[in-house]
């Protein structure tokens, strides 16, 4: 019989992609992947750290998992990623209970490593974080999986002051257009509808490589993939997103007119102290610039409250600019003061409780503009990519419309008359509140 292993992934969508190379590759070195820890010989968890929030959570869950070792079959804890390489031996002491340490260099020797796990001296391998996978990397998905992340590149060379990632994941390198091209082909085959391009900054594609072949040039060739059917772009720094790239998305029919562009703040004193390329002024410039090229595009943002130096005034300034701007979807979040950044030894630190007021009043705001945009859908016709069963009784299916990417958005309830999971029908929209739609499939 062979050995089984649960895998937990934690954390952003890259870490996703990692997890799911790492089942491929376990389940073609012979192990079965188990939905259930209790029945798990070995429980892989990869991990997320980078703010506090989820270094917590990753603590949580490892510490979890470990019971399982008590009460259940698992005789092996694993934790890769973000955690170890971040932190390397000592989680050791820290947590006692993980057996092996793995950094976010080994996925490719995930089964070898577990197989070695017995070498008691060999429990923390950190490499350099240079791992950068493939079209040739497996990756496991579930059998009702019909859309799909991309990584199209790997690390980040921003040095934004309070971020870790350089550090955790190494410089940003892009992978070929023409290995891209081959791994959107596969996920085509595998009958993935939606692919999601994802990387640490999604416009400084192609940078790096010979020819510098753009973000633009890399859309229009998997816009030829013909049973690709969605292509969707997430974090898109402000600088970078250029002319060129507007006028693929509104010329390619398959790209979603749906771009997330994570702008932090909008205060010139703050963007500069967060070692931010553009301003506020520049800022403002993409947005409208966007709207104006992709009439009916829909936008997400992500904002910090609270970085250190950010008065009452600089913070309205930002309340004012989610104001203004009525962007539909919105993610805010507290500012993390990170051991290793150079935005931890800034003077005017922020306390935790007035940083917590600053976002429920944006989230709060945002709540009544979401509100107010997805009311306004109802009686619109969109596209639909069913997706899952419904937990709301009465619509029989659940799934997403092009304004809505997956896991961070809000989902579209329909009333199916014949389409199943996995197909992507017309529906009107009959319903919304903040964050959902309801709808019903015509035709």
């Amino acid at each position: 019989m062979p050995e089984k292993v649960y895998i937990l992934s934690l954390g952003c969508p890259k870490n996703q992609v990692d997890s799911e190379v790492m089942g491929a590759l376990l389940v073609q070195g012979g192990y079965e992947i188990t939905p259930r820890p209790e029945e798990a010989h070995i429980i892989l968890v990869n991990t997320c750290a980078f703010i506090l929030p989820a270094k917590e959570e990753s603590i949580e869950e490892i510490l979890r998992m470990a019971e399982w070792k008590k009460k259940g079959r698992c005789e092996t804890l694993v934790v890769t990623g973000c955690l170890p390489q971040r932190y390397g031996r000592a989680l050791e002491t820290e947590v006692p209970e993980v057996d092996l340490f793995l950094g976010t260099g080994e996925v490719p020797r995930i089964v070898r490593l577990i197989q070695g796990r017995q070498r008691k001296n060999h429990r923390t391998i950190i490499g350099k974080p240079d791992f950068l996978m493939d079209a040739a990397s497996p990756r496991l998905f579930p059998p009702s999986t019909r859309s799909a992340y991309l990584k199209i590149s790997e690390g980040c060379s921003n040095r934004c002051s309070y971020c870790v990632i350089p550090s955790i994941r190494g410089a940003f390198r892009s992978r070929s257009v023409a290995d891209i091209l081959r791994e959107s082909e596969k996920l085509a085959r595998m009958g993935i509808r939606e692919v999601v391009l994802i990387a640490q900054d999604t416009t400084a594609y192609g940078r790096d490589l010979r020819g510098k072949p753009s973000l633009s040039d890399l859309l229009r060739e998997l816009s030829s993939i013909e049973t690709l059917r969605w292509i969707r772009l997430l974090y898109a720094y402000p600088t970078g997103i250029t002319g060129e790239l507007l006028q693929t998305m509104a010329e390619e029919k398959k790209i979603c007119h749906y771009l997330d562009i994570p702008i932090q703040h909008i205060d010139d004193d703050i963007l500069g102290a967060m070692k931010r390329k553009g301003r506020g002024a520049k800022i403002r410039e993409t947005m409208n610039r966007v709207r104006r090229t992709i009439p009916g595009i829909v936008l997400r943002t992500s904002l910090i409250v609270g970085f250190p130096g950010e008065t009452a005034k600089k913070f309205n300034a930002l309340l004012e600019f989610v104001q203004e701007a009525r962007i539909e979807n919105l993610g805010v979040f507290v500012y993390s003061r990170e051991e290793g950044t150079k935005a931890a030894e800034l003077p005017a630190q922020i306390s935790e409780r007035v940083k917590n007021r600053r976002r429920d009043i944006l989230m709060e705001e945002q709540s009544a503009i979401s509100f107010e945009i997805n009311r306004s859908r109802i009686g619109s016709v969109e596209e639909v990519l069913l997706e899952e069963k419904s937990d709301d009784p009465e619509f029989s299916l659940a799934g997403r419309t092009r304004g809505q990417a997956p896991e961070i958005d809000g989902v579209t309830y329909v009333r199916v008359r014949k389409g199943k999971i996995g197909d992507i029908v017309s529906c009107r929209i009959t319903g919304a509140d903040t964050y959902d739609l309801y709808a019903e499939e015509i035709g």
